[in-house]
């Protein structure tokens, strides 16, 4: 019997259709159709009989699968980059390490997965006592254009591998990513309606989100997306997991390796053209390795290379879209405006596509734009600190707490910073990253939940105890 929610739901063919840009060029790449309310509604249905009948299955079989998907990844690795480069801009080399990336994901829980969801015994006597972990049954996922096949993965490959469906609603502007997602999960053999794209409005969200048939919710995206699905998730009762931004510090102190922290900052930062909640965003040098880390870190900026992202040497693409390249604009301006310096960049580049040069912006503090706020493109804020306790004060002040790096030669001293700092992920010498291995997700309005390694599976994951007396 189809949910009342369900029949409430606005028809998405009525809109016009989804009109995707390539970034490079500003040139409309296709257009596709919505799906109808009834086609939603129809592959919902089977999503929670498929559910029913794979959770049903013993892991093994299940981590099985995901071996299969892993090989069809790489099976499909070029084609599959070609299509993420054109959609967001991402220089090809990128877009197949991601690709990569997912295969390994996919991997990593089918050799690991089973044992993560294996019964643990509670040892509650004289009864037998145990933990089980059973899947929940329909997952709804939404998801961004930034890296539109590892944030896909990275939840689909914990939820599947748990007994649960997925449902995903992609980012409007990587909607042929989304499609061959579903393709590749098809072609390895996914029972129908396992894993389904659904190409449906934002605001048909909170109806779908509602509906009876929806399980939990798993949201990778901004702080606005994740009040508006918090709220939907919150009103029908729905475990949700939510990714949001971030505006992470990297902090280098007196006795880093400054060298060594310079190349790291410039990929944090210009990675994926800076479009990544995780990327390196406000950088805090104290004042003793300041000017020579700053001298450093602008020379190397100005070794990349922006430009076609089909091109083999390009390390800096466009921005996604036009209006990202603007916000961007905005932001360094009114920077500026309140006392920033300019050393690098600082202008959208002449001529077709959504390119911004490289920007590197000194003398930033709390109160202006490149502090205050999630800088998503390719933009650095340079921050002074007198030393260290400053440095950990300033990369805390922020409504975000998603990824910090410190940069130390004292592993003690760096391991004591650590407790202190404010974000879900510290990194010690290192690129904060996501891995299938560790946890990752945020705290303050960076979200809440885990995804990946054991925690990520349980998110989703009904922890039931069972009580066995003689």
């Amino acid at each position: 019997m189809q949910a009342r929610t369900a029949r409430g739901r606005k028809d998405s063919s009525a809109v016009s259709a989804i009109v995707t840009i390539n970034p490079a060029t500003g040139a409309e790449i296709e257009r596709i159709g919505y799906m109808s309310a009834a086609t939603v509604d129809e592959r919902l249905s089977t999503a929670a009989e498929a559910s029913r009948l794979w959770g049903s299955l013993a892991p093994i079989r299940r981590a099985a699968f995901l071996h299969d998907v892993a090989a069809k990844l790489r099976e499909r690795a070029g084609a599959l980059a070609l299509v993420a480069t054109t959609e967001m801009g991402k220089p090809l080399a990128q877009a197949r390490a991601e690709i990569e990336k997912c295969a390994w994901c996919c991997d990593y829980f089918a050799d690991n997965g089973p044992a993560m969801i294996a019964p643990q015994e509670a040892h509650a006597e004289p009864a037998r006592s145990y933990v089980a972990f059973r899947p929940l049954g329909v997952v709804l996922a939404i998801m961004p254009w930034n890296f539109p096949f590892w944030q896909v993965f990275r939840a689909a490959a914990p939820a599947l591998l748990t007994g649960n469906a997925m449902l995903l609603k992609h980012a409007w502007n990587t909607t042929r990513c989304g499609i061959e997602i579903e393709r590749v999960f098809r072609e390895a053999g996914a029972p129908d309606g396992l894993f389904t794209t659904l190409l449906m409005t934002n605001d048909d969200v909170d109806a779908l989100i509602a509906d009876s048939r929806i399980s939990a919710v798993t949201l990778t995206g901004s702080e606005r997306a994740g009040v508006a699905v918090a709220s939907a998730a919150g009103a029908a009762l729905k475990k949700c997991v939510l990714e949001l931004g971030g505006s992470d510090a990297f902090v280098v102190l007196e006795d880093a390796d400054i060298e060594r922290a310079a190349k790291t900052a410039v990929k944090a930062r210009f990675q994926n053209a800076g479009q990544s909640c995780i990327a390196a965003k406000r950088f805090i040098a104290v004042q003793p390795v300041y000017d020579a880390f700053l001298a450093r870190f602008v020379e190397l900026v100005g070794e990349e290379r922006i430009g076609d992202p089909l091109d083999e040497t390009t390390t800096i693409g466009p921005c996604a879209r036009g209006d990202l390249r603007d916000g961007v604009h905005a932001q360094v301006r009114g920077t500026l405006e309140r006392g920033g310096s300019l050393l690098v960049g600082g202008n959208a580049v002449d001529g077709a596509g959504f390119f911004y040069e490289p920007t590197v912006v000194s003398d930033v503090r709390p109160g202006m734009p490149m502090f205050d706020e999630e800088v998503f493109g390719p933009a650095a804020a340079v921050v002074r600190a007198t030393d260290a306790d400053e440095a950990i004060a300033l990369a805390n002040e922020s409504s975000y707490g998603l990824g910090f790096s410190l940069w130390t030669r004292d592993a003690a001293a760096a391991e004591e910073y650590a407790a202190r700092v404010e974000a879900g992920s510290v990194f010690v010498n290192g690129m904060v990253a996501s891995d299938p291995r560790l946890p990752f997700g945020g705290v303050k309005k960076s979200g809440y939940g885990r995804e990946l390694s054991s925690f990520g599976v349980h998110e989703f994951a009904n922890v039931q105890t069972v009580v066995v007396s003689p």
